[in-house]
């Protein structure tokens, strides 16, 4: 095998594409990243909506996790301070119910996790609805609507993450 010749034009071609691909901060940038696609709203995941739900740190009694991320479309960085809200029917209201919603803020990796009472089948099955509400946040991002269903009402958590789009 041989090997091409190094010249000074080869070197300045090959060193032009390195700087391209490593960006302003001189780290190679995640390509898959770059192309997050943001998350859709899902049909269904706005029933039983409550504008303006507080912010709280449990929704009742507890024993049941849900948890995720919010990060940007486009180049995936986190989302901190993002208002989460979640409903679902549970052991202890319906998801109509007030005292079945609440709202979370993400922390700086835009991560968030909150408790409550364990969801249970509403409709034949168990799920909770999440939304990022932009009326409710000052991010810039569109309003997402996410309704994930659980495998088994046996589940003692769940996870849903969102990926923003800019308003």
């Amino acid at each position: 095998m041989t090997q091409a010749p190094q010249t000074r034009r080869t070197l300045l071609i090959a060193g032009a594409g390195a700087a391209l691909a490593m960006g302003a901060s001189g780290l190679l940038a995640p390509l898959r990243a770059q192309s997050l696609a943001p998350t859709p709203t899902m049909r269904g995941g706005d029933n039983n909506y409550l504008p303006g739900a507080p912010v709280v740190t449990r929704i009742g009694g507890g024993g049941f996790w849900l948890t995720g991320t919010v990060r940007r479309a486009g180049d995936g960085a986190p989302v901190p301070r993002a208002r989460i809200q979640v409903w679902a029917h549970t052991t202890e209201g319906h998801e109509r119910d007030e005292r079945s919603h609440g709202a979370i803020l993400t922390d700086a990796n835009g991560a968030f996790r909150i408790e409550m009472p364990q969801i249970i089948p509403a409709f034949g099955q168990a799920h909770a609805h999440l939304a990022y509400d932009a009326a409710h946040d000052s991010n810039g991002f569109e309003t997402v609507f996410l309704r994930p269903v659980m495998r088994s009402a046996r589940e003692t958590s769940l996870s849903a993450d969102f990926v923003l789009r800019r308003a």
